[in-house]
Protein backbone atom coordinates (compact mmCIF):
# COMPACT_ATOMS: atom_id res chain seq x y z
CA UNK A 1 0.00 0.00 0.00
CA UNK A 2 1.82 3.49 -0.96
CA UNK A 3 2.38 5.90 1.52
CA UNK A 4 -0.20 8.20 0.17
CA UNK A 5 -3.64 5.62 0.51
CA UNK A 6 -2.04 4.32 3.87
CA UNK A 7 -2.49 8.12 4.97
CA UNK A 8 -6.13 8.33 3.64
CA UNK A 9 -7.00 5.38 4.53
CA UNK A 10 -5.83 6.94 8.72
CA UNK A 11 -7.64 9.91 7.70
CA UNK A 12 -11.14 7.72 6.74
CA UNK A 13 -10.97 6.45 10.22
CA UNK A 14 -11.69 9.21 11.71
CA UNK A 15 -15.17 10.45 9.66
CA UNK A 16 -18.24 8.71 9.90
CA UNK A 17 -19.17 8.15 6.07
CA UNK A 18 -22.87 7.16 7.23
CA UNK A 19 -23.18 10.62 9.51
CA UNK A 20 -24.13 14.14 8.39
CA UNK A 21 -22.57 16.58 10.99
CA UNK A 22 -23.86 19.39 12.26
CA UNK A 23 -21.50 22.16 11.32
CA UNK A 24 -19.63 22.58 14.31
CA UNK A 25 -18.93 19.32 14.66
CA UNK A 26 -18.32 18.98 10.98
CA UNK A 27 -15.37 21.95 11.24
CA UNK A 28 -14.02 20.06 14.60
CA UNK A 29 -13.61 16.41 12.44
CA UNK A 30 -12.18 18.47 9.46
CA UNK A 31 -9.22 20.27 12.04
CA UNK A 32 -8.32 16.85 12.90
CA UNK A 33 -7.82 15.71 9.17
CA UNK A 34 -5.09 17.91 9.01
CA UNK A 35 -1.96 15.67 7.03
CA UNK A 36 0.04 17.66 4.92
CA UNK A 37 3.19 19.89 5.25
CA UNK A 38 1.42 22.81 4.43
CA UNK A 39 -1.89 24.81 5.49
CA UNK A 40 -4.45 23.24 3.89
CA UNK A 41 -7.22 24.80 2.48
CA UNK A 42 -10.97 24.31 3.93
CA UNK A 43 -13.08 23.75 0.84
CA UNK A 44 -16.83 23.80 0.77
CA UNK A 45 -18.53 21.32 -2.16
CA UNK A 46 -22.26 22.12 -2.46
CA UNK A 47 -24.91 20.11 -4.94
CA UNK A 48 -27.99 22.69 -5.63
CA UNK A 49 -30.83 21.23 -6.67
CA UNK A 50 -31.19 23.81 -10.18
CA UNK A 51 -30.97 23.22 -13.47
CA UNK A 52 -27.99 26.10 -14.51
CA UNK A 53 -29.43 25.25 -18.27
CA UNK A 54 -32.03 27.52 -18.03
CA UNK A 55 -30.80 31.19 -17.23
CA UNK A 56 -33.14 31.66 -14.77
CA UNK A 57 -32.03 29.05 -11.94
CA UNK A 58 -28.27 30.02 -12.76
CA UNK A 59 -26.65 30.90 -9.30
CA UNK A 60 -23.81 32.80 -9.46
CA UNK A 61 -22.62 35.59 -7.10
CA UNK A 62 -19.68 36.98 -5.11
CA UNK A 63 -19.09 37.54 -1.05
CA UNK A 64 -16.72 38.50 0.96
CA UNK A 65 -15.16 36.36 3.80
CA UNK A 66 -15.22 38.11 6.99
CA UNK A 67 -11.59 36.52 7.83
CA UNK A 68 -10.52 36.23 4.51
CA UNK A 69 -9.48 33.63 2.60
CA UNK A 70 -6.15 33.18 4.20
CA UNK A 71 -4.11 33.58 0.59
CA UNK A 72 -2.68 36.13 -0.77
CA UNK A 73 -4.37 37.99 -3.63
CA UNK A 74 -2.61 39.21 -6.74
CA UNK A 75 -5.27 41.67 -8.38
CA UNK A 76 -5.29 43.51 -11.64
CA UNK A 77 -7.27 46.50 -12.81
CA UNK A 78 -8.06 47.45 -16.52
CA UNK A 79 -8.71 51.11 -16.27
CA UNK A 80 -7.31 54.47 -17.48
CA UNK A 81 -6.93 58.15 -15.36
CA UNK A 82 -8.58 58.89 -12.54
CA UNK A 83 -9.98 55.44 -12.42
CA UNK A 84 -6.27 54.14 -12.89
CA UNK A 85 -5.19 56.04 -10.41
CA UNK A 86 -7.77 55.08 -7.79
CA UNK A 87 -6.66 51.56 -8.76
CA UNK A 88 -2.99 52.17 -7.36
CA UNK A 89 -3.69 53.75 -4.87
CA UNK A 90 -6.31 51.09 -3.20
CA UNK A 91 -3.11 48.51 -3.72
CA UNK A 92 -3.89 46.91 -7.05
CA UNK A 93 -1.05 44.51 -7.74
CA UNK A 94 -1.05 45.66 -11.67
CA UNK A 95 -3.03 48.61 -13.59
CA UNK A 96 -3.08 49.41 -17.01
CA UNK A 97 -5.52 49.14 -20.13
CA UNK A 98 -4.13 48.32 -23.89
CA UNK A 99 -0.72 47.60 -22.72
CA UNK A 100 -2.17 44.95 -19.84
CA UNK A 101 -4.49 43.28 -22.75
CA UNK A 102 -1.47 42.58 -24.71
CA UNK A 103 0.31 41.38 -21.97
CA UNK A 104 -2.76 38.81 -21.19
CA UNK A 105 -2.12 38.02 -24.89
CA UNK A 106 0.33 36.92 -24.79
CA UNK A 107 -0.06 34.36 -22.05
CA UNK A 108 1.09 36.79 -19.17
CA UNK A 109 -1.31 36.04 -16.30
CA UNK A 110 0.43 37.35 -13.01
CA UNK A 111 -3.13 37.93 -11.49
CA UNK A 112 -5.63 36.07 -9.59
CA UNK A 113 -8.57 38.50 -9.97
CA UNK A 114 -9.05 41.24 -12.61
CA UNK A 115 -11.51 43.91 -12.43
CA UNK A 116 -12.33 46.78 -15.06
CA UNK A 117 -14.73 49.91 -15.61
CA UNK A 118 -17.94 49.34 -17.88
CA UNK A 119 -16.10 51.55 -20.47
CA UNK A 120 -13.19 49.35 -21.03
CA UNK A 121 -14.68 46.17 -21.48
CA UNK A 122 -14.68 46.29 -24.99
CA UNK A 123 -11.19 46.31 -25.00
CA UNK A 124 -11.50 43.08 -22.48
CA UNK A 125 -13.66 41.26 -24.85
CA UNK A 126 -10.45 41.42 -26.91
CA UNK A 127 -9.01 38.53 -24.33
CA UNK A 128 -12.35 37.01 -23.30
CA UNK A 129 -11.51 33.82 -25.04
CA UNK A 130 -8.42 33.42 -22.50
CA UNK A 131 -10.16 34.75 -19.35
CA UNK A 132 -13.13 33.00 -19.40
CA UNK A 133 -11.83 29.18 -19.18
CA UNK A 134 -9.93 30.80 -16.49
CA UNK A 135 -12.22 32.10 -14.40
CA UNK A 136 -11.06 35.41 -14.89
CA UNK A 137 -13.46 37.48 -17.13
CA UNK A 138 -14.59 40.26 -15.27
CA UNK A 139 -18.29 40.17 -14.55
CA UNK A 140 -20.81 42.64 -12.93
CA UNK A 141 -22.36 39.67 -10.48
CA UNK A 142 -19.08 39.58 -8.80
CA UNK A 143 -18.68 43.15 -8.73
CA UNK A 144 -15.55 42.80 -10.95
CA UNK A 145 -17.08 45.08 -13.32
CA UNK A 146 -17.17 48.60 -11.62
CA UNK A 147 -16.88 52.30 -11.28
CA UNK A 148 -16.32 51.61 -7.62
CA UNK A 149 -12.46 50.06 -8.24
CA UNK A 150 -11.16 50.79 -5.25
CA UNK A 151 -13.64 49.22 -3.06
CA UNK A 152 -13.53 46.25 -5.50
CA UNK A 153 -9.40 46.42 -4.94
CA UNK A 154 -10.27 46.12 -1.43
CA UNK A 155 -13.11 43.47 -1.84
CA UNK A 156 -10.41 41.15 -3.48
CA UNK A 157 -7.79 41.76 -1.13
CA UNK A 158 -9.81 40.85 1.93
CA UNK A 159 -11.07 37.38 0.83
CA UNK A 160 -14.14 38.04 -1.66
CA UNK A 161 -14.89 34.67 -2.98
CA UNK A 162 -17.05 34.30 -6.58
CA UNK A 163 -18.67 31.13 -6.69
CA UNK A 164 -20.62 29.89 -9.97
CA UNK A 165 -22.56 26.43 -10.00
CA UNK A 166 -21.43 24.37 -12.89
CA UNK A 167 -23.98 22.21 -15.23
CA UNK A 168 -24.38 19.36 -13.02
CA UNK A 169 -25.49 22.09 -10.09
CA UNK A 170 -22.30 21.57 -8.15
CA UNK A 171 -20.39 24.48 -6.50
CA UNK A 172 -16.90 24.48 -5.17
CA UNK A 173 -14.93 27.12 -3.13
CA UNK A 174 -11.88 27.26 -0.95
CA UNK A 175 -13.76 29.62 2.52
CA UNK A 176 -10.28 29.58 4.40
CA UNK A 177 -7.54 27.88 6.29
CA UNK A 178 -6.88 24.17 8.72
CA UNK A 179 -5.04 27.04 10.70
CA UNK A 180 -7.91 28.98 11.36
CA UNK A 181 -9.88 29.46 14.35
CA UNK A 182 -13.23 27.24 14.67
CA UNK A 183 -14.67 30.54 15.05
CA UNK A 184 -13.36 32.04 12.09
CA UNK A 185 -14.21 28.95 9.90
CA UNK A 186 -17.40 28.66 11.41
CA UNK A 187 -18.24 32.92 10.12
CA UNK A 188 -16.55 32.33 7.00
CA UNK A 189 -18.91 29.12 6.17
CA UNK A 190 -21.95 30.43 7.49
CA UNK A 191 -21.25 33.89 5.46
CA UNK A 192 -21.17 31.88 2.96
CA UNK A 193 -24.07 29.52 2.69
CA UNK A 194 -26.09 32.93 3.72
CA UNK A 195 -24.90 33.90 0.15
CA UNK A 196 -25.77 30.83 -1.56
CA UNK A 197 -29.19 30.96 -0.01
CA UNK A 198 -29.65 34.86 -0.70
CA UNK A 199 -29.07 33.84 -4.51
CA UNK A 200 -31.81 30.95 -4.88
CA UNK A 201 -34.02 31.29 -8.14
CA UNK A 202 -37.15 31.67 -7.79
CA UNK A 203 -37.77 29.03 -10.10
CA UNK A 204 -35.80 26.55 -8.13
CA UNK A 205 -38.21 24.16 -6.84
CA UNK A 206 -37.86 21.21 -3.86
CA UNK A 207 -35.19 21.07 -1.52
CA UNK A 208 -32.57 23.38 -2.61
CA UNK A 209 -29.30 22.38 -1.06
CA UNK A 210 -29.46 18.80 -1.68
CA UNK A 211 -25.50 17.73 -0.13
CA UNK A 212 -22.89 19.43 1.50
CA UNK A 213 -19.75 18.51 2.39
CA UNK A 214 -16.38 20.09 3.66
CA UNK A 215 -13.05 18.63 3.44
CA UNK A 216 -8.98 20.17 2.96
CA UNK A 217 -7.12 19.85 0.17
CA UNK A 218 -5.63 16.21 1.01
CA UNK A 219 -8.41 14.69 2.90
CA UNK A 220 -11.65 13.03 2.77
CA UNK A 221 -15.00 14.69 2.91
CA UNK A 222 -17.20 15.08 6.00
CA UNK A 223 -20.51 15.66 5.07
CA UNK A 224 -22.84 18.43 6.08
CA UNK A 225 -26.16 18.44 7.62
CA UNK A 226 -28.01 20.12 4.99
CA UNK A 227 -31.57 21.76 6.92
CA UNK A 228 -29.09 23.23 9.20
CA UNK A 229 -27.61 25.45 6.12
CA UNK A 230 -31.04 25.73 4.36
CA UNK A 231 -31.88 27.52 7.81
CA UNK A 232 -28.56 29.98 7.79
CA UNK A 233 -30.20 33.26 6.35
Amino acid sequence: MSKISKRLKELANKVDSSKEYALAEAIDTVKTLASAKFDETVEIALKLNVDPRHADQMVRGSVVLPAGTGKKVRVAVIAKDAKADEAKNAGADIVGSDELVEEIQKGNINFDVLIATPNLMGLVGKVGRILGPKGLMPNPKTGTVTMEVAQAVNNAKSGQVNFRVDKQGNIHAGLGKVSFSKEQLNDNISTFIKAINKHKPAAAKGRYIKTAALSLTMSPSVSLETQELLDMK
